[in-house]
């Protein structure tokens, strides 16, 4: 990334009105990471310390001031996962890789970092690996999921895939199902969630249907707007580690009957999904 592609970014959320994190969030997932000559711009170009930029930088776990392997593992150490053996997978993993977590392997080909929380606590133990999710993992699987990810893992995306077909999913929080059955939308139930945006609270109802981009809104939503979504039964905010690949935002995930992971933009307009399929 040169200097001239920072200074881009930062023009952007400065005519949005956002602040430091959203500037960083779009330099690391370009980059991969926070390059020193990065964060110098950002100060220069925002009137802020460098001091204050670094401070940002640092202080939240999912940025790195360091390069990023080819591929990113992420193990929930989360307390849904540990007490179904969490901790024992990160160990496999750390064996396998033979890096502690926060580490990078000698020939950049993977990162390995432990977080509190996935976002998926009815599918632990939990590994993320590359944006696609792996439920209930055991120790025995971690090389499997590794070789894997060398290979290359594929997702069941939208665009290469023109089907369209239902799915009935639930909280990957509580595991509640989000199916509403009294709100048909392309005549079969719909999705229900709660929303916000700006100063806006509302339900909203998304299309059953895997690939159908039809919703019904309690309030009119605004092209190219974020929205924050949460479980209308235990009221977790609904937020993925995966990076949309189509506009750089945080996934929703949404857990599929039968086994899998649906994952889909909060931005309105994009219509970036992402498929596993456990």
């Amino acid at each position: 990334m040169s200097e001239d592609a920072v200074l881009k970014i930062v023009e952007k959320h400065k005519k949005d009105g956002d602040g430091i994190i959203s500037i960083l969030e779009d330099i690391q997932a370009k980059y991969s990471y926070l390059p020193d000559y990065a964060l110098r711009t950002v100060a220069d170009e925002t009137g802020k310390s460098l001091v204050d930029i670094y401070g940002v930088a640092t202080f939240y776990r999912y940025f790195s001031l360091k390069p990023k392997g080819k591929h990113l593992v992420n193990c929930c150490l989360g307390t849904a996962c540990h007490v179904r053996g969490g901790q024992s997978i990160a160990d496999e993993f750390q064996k396998q890789l033979k890096i502690p977590p926060g580490e990078t392997t000698p020939d950049n080909e993977f990162t390995f970092e432990t977080v509190n929380c996935l976002g998926a606590c009815a599918l632990g133990p939990v590994a993320v690996v590359d944006g696609h999710y792996f439920s209930k993992v055991k120790t025995t699987k971690v090389k499997h999921i590794l070789e894997e990810a060398k290979k290359g893992l594929e997702a069941v995306r939208v665009e290469g895939d023109k089907r369209i077909f239902p799915v009935e999913v639930s909280c990957t929080k509580c595991n509640h199902t989000l199916m509403d059955n009294e709100v048909l939308i392309d005549n079969y139930p719909s999705i229900r969630l709660t929303i916000s945006f700006k100063d806006k609270h509302g339900s909203v109802r998304l299309s059953g249907m895997y690939g159908s981009y039809n919703i019904e809104s309690e309030y009119e939503v605004p092209e190219d707007t974020t929205v924050n979504f949460f479980c209308p039964h235990c009221h977790a905010e609904l937020k993925s580690p995966t990076i949309c690949p189509d506009c750089g935002e945080y996934m929703i995930p949404l857990m599929l009957k039968g086994g899998g992971i649906v994952q889909v933009c909060p931005k309105r307009g994009c219509q970036g999904h992402l498929l596993d399929l456990f």
